[in-house]
């Protein structure tokens, strides 16, 4: 076997935009743990957002019949199944009460994550500025950084329910400002928007100029009141949103998206798309159209599940002497951690290596996470109620 040596390995230099980002936060947090998995002891994840669950059985008939079928195997529509992009139009409709044209204004997507890729390589170019919450999802920097856009982060944080100062915003130099990230129902704070705040959002956008991309895929987690930002008068000359099959539907490495918008924007985003992938397997698209098909028992018995948990997530909380709202939705609770701690980084890494607890420290979500903590709902019953054992050792030693 030839290996390679040091110094020819350095005769090749990356790429500038590697030196612009780092491995994701998570990737790194799953190999620590899976290492110390490995040295024998029992981590509980209570970090990421990954449903322990299945889809429903009839989705994964779906999957295994359509695989059964010999001419499903080949390269697809780069648009996606007529029958798909339907069945996103319908659920849209059911759901948001919004009209979309499943022939050009739905484009589906192997999760949205790539879908905030794909709309920035459409709509910005380098040295173009672009708004980012703080705290907010990672990606949207990463992608900014890659794509060379300059970032302009606007603050969101509890006292003002974790909605942007729109006011406060536009009072600032927006002339290079081509587009603003915004993600409702917020992950992580769980805060939603409404739909007064929409309208204000979209005002903003036209007055300046601005392409608002809402990240919506949270909306029917523990969420009475589901609401997409296209509901909004004139919201489609504007504005884009992504959606998601992940949380939902408990989808998510099947990597299920969606992006929906005009037509026009759907074509940039397409021309993008249709450069990076060849269509996504058939068999996935049909049993996404069965799982689109859902009634609402199927929400309320998942978010059922997850109200269960969510009270063992406060207790949690209750015994780190942390504060939370209780009116959060989506998939997982936001906590503000005492303070006689300094940050929340710190306490996550005392959970971790003393009691074998990893629980996601707000930092990674921005500058206005610092002092909050992320618990995720995707774990079962019986680990967090042996995670409250774990929290009753912690305090009897800190």
């Amino acid at each position: 076997m030839i290996e390679a040596t040091e110094s020819s390995i350095e005769m090749i230099t990356p790429a500038f935009r590697t030196t612009l980002v780092n491995e994701y936060y998570f990737s790194v947090k799953l190999h620590q743990i899976s290492k110390m998995r490995s040295e024998g002891k029992k981590v509980i994840n209570m970090g990421i957002g990954s449903p322990d669950l299945p889809p429903s059985p009839q989705v994964i008939e779906k999957l295994q019949s359509s695989a059964a079928n010999p001419d499903h195997h080949g390269y697809q529509s780069y648009r996606g199944s007529n029958e798909l992009r339907q069945s996103f139009a319908d659920w849209y409709n059911r759901y948001f009460k919004v009209n979309v044209n499943f022939e050009n204004e739905i484009l589906p997507l192997m999760g949205s994550k790539e879908g905030i890729m794909h709309i920035s390589m459409a709509f910005l170019n380098p040295g173009d500025r672009v708004l980012i919450p703080d705290p907010g999802y990672p990606t949207y920097a990463a992608v900014a950084n890659l794509i060379g856009a300059e970032i302009v982060f606007y603050d969101l944080k509890e006292e003002t329910d974790w909605l942007p100062d729109l006011d406060s915003i536009e009072k600032t130099d927006l002339s290079k400002v081509k587009m603003m990230w915004v993600n409702y129902p917020h992950m992580p704070s769980g805060a939603i928007a409404g739909k007064g705040f929409y309208k204000k959002l979209i005002a903003f956008g036209k007055r300046n100029k601005i392409l608002i991309c809402n990240d919506n895929p949270y909306s029917l987690v523990l969420n009475e009141h589901p609401e997409s930002i296209l509901s909004v008068e004139g919201s489609m000359d504007i504005a884009i949103e992504l959606n998601s099959l992940s949380k939902s539907h408990r989808m998510a490495g099947w990597r299920m998206g969606m992006v929906v918008s005009n037509r026009v924007f759907i074509e940039y985003i397409l021309k993008v798309k249709s450069n990076m992938d060849s269509g996504m397997f058939r068999p996935i698209q049909d049993a996404s159209v069965v799982a689109m098909a859902l009634g609402t028992d199927w929400y309320k018995s998942m978010n059922e599940i997850y109200e269960k948990r969510r009270i063992f997530v406060w207790k949690i909380y209750d015994l780190l002497g942390c504060t939370y709202n209780k009116s959060q939705t989506g998939l997982f609770v936001w906590a503000k951690i005492p303070e006689v701690y300094s940050d929340a980084e710190k306490l996550s890494e005392r959970l971790l290596n003393e009691v074998d607890l990893f629980v996601t420290p707000g930092h990674i979500f921005g500058k206005n996470g610092k002092n909050y903590l992320r618990i995720s709902l995707c774990t079962p019953e019986s680990l967090l109620g042996e995670a409250i054992q774990r929290i009753i050792k912690f305090n009897k030693t800190r």
